[in-house]
Order: C-alpha cells, then sequence, then structure tokens
C-alpha cells in the first residue's frame, strides 16, 4: 500500500488547525484536538498522521472500485 502524500496543515493564532489534501481544505481541527493533532504530528510521520486525522487513508479496495461499471467513465 503506498504512503499518504499530498497533505499539509496550517496553524492559526486561534488554535485552530487546518488540514488540506492537494490544496483543498479536507478538515479544521479546533481547540483540545488541535492540541492533540500537534503533539501526533512532532511524534511521528506527519503524513500518516493527517490521513488518519481527516479519514483520507488507502482502504484496499481501491483498485476493484475504480474497475467497477458505475464508476467508468
Amino acid at each position: 500500500m503506498p504512503r499518504p502524500q499530498g497533505f499539509t496543515y496550517t496553524e492559526h493564532a486561534d488554535r485552530t488547525v487546518t488540514i488540506e489534501h492537494h490544496g483543498r481544505a479536507a478538515t479544521t481541527l479546533r481547540g483540545p484536538r488541535a492540541d492533540r493533532f500537534l503533539a501526533e504530528v512532532a511524534a511521528g510521520d506527519p503524513q500518516l498522521v493527517m490521513a488518519r486525522w481527516t479519514g483520507n487513508y488507502r482502504r484496499g479496495n481501491e483498485r476493484t472500485a475504480r474497475e467497477h461499471p458505475r464508476n467508468r467513465r
């Protein structure tokens, strides 16, 4: 499974954190949740932490879903 990539985060003065994925806002964390997120980012792999906090991580079925007739373009 490939490692997550394309995540960035921005800390704001009012203790909020905005996590973006490929330039689009994925989630905003406030207060104690933002503090816990920043502690996890400092301690581990930032891309993996951001993917987990946004819920945007691979589940293993993407290739199968892409080939489904409903998803073909």
